[in-house]
């Protein structure tokens, strides 16, 4: 498919945000490819990467009048797609039958060995993320995400108020959002 040319691309974008369905199509049409082969080398399944590319391309027409000219919109649509990837496993990980999907049956359609490798990669660069936050925020982040703990348990058990626990989760998965992007080659 031959490239479109930036300033191609940005007048696509422009129309875009003035409602222009025939340039959403042709901008959904040329990233369509990139788009599903990015997201099932995370999500390892064709049905979750093609939903996945759908939730994107939503939410770029839902949020088109946002959309920056100066950024690049190529870049803008793999930052969706990773982190509505990354949202979808973090869900996985917390629902019994979703987690069946995204981890037991997808490992099928990929190399056993590739996937362990990629594994241990994310689960290293995981650990090394959770131990660059404060020591604070970091307990709290555990007593959540690792025992399953509520807001209002830890606020109790920590003696401190359930909205210093909301702003402290959500500095920390800022910061592992950060990290993740900077580390995001290893990925």
């Amino acid at each position: 498919m031959p490239e479109i040319k930036d300033f191609s691309e940005q007048l696509l974008v422009s129309e875009l945000k003035n409602h222009n369905e025939k340039a959403f199509r042709k901008l959904f049409d040329f990233y369509y490819q990139d788009i599903y082969g990015y997201s099932i080398s995370i999500l390892k399944s064709k049905e979750l990467a093609e939903e996945n590319v759908q939730d994107v391309f939503l939410k770029v027409w839902l949020h088109r009048e946002n959309l920056n000219l100066e950024q690049s919109f190529k870049s803008y649509l793999f930052t969706i797609a990773r982190n509505q990837a990354f949202n979808l496993l973090n869900k996985a990980a917390n629902d019994v039958l979703l987690k069946e999907e995204v981890f037991y049956k997808s490992q099928k359609s990929c190399d056993q060995t590739d996937y362990s490798i990629r594994e241990a990669d994310c689960k290293k660069l995981k650990k090394q993320a959770i131990k660059q936050l404060p020591p604070k925020r970091k307990r709290i982040f555990k007593m959540s995400r690792k025992k399953g703990m509520t807001y209002e348990e830890i606020s109790l058990e920590l003696g401190i108020s359930v909205n210093t626990v909301k702003n402290q989760m959500s500095k920390a998965l800022e910061s592992l959002r950060l990290f993740f992007q900077e580390h995001d080659k290893i990925l």
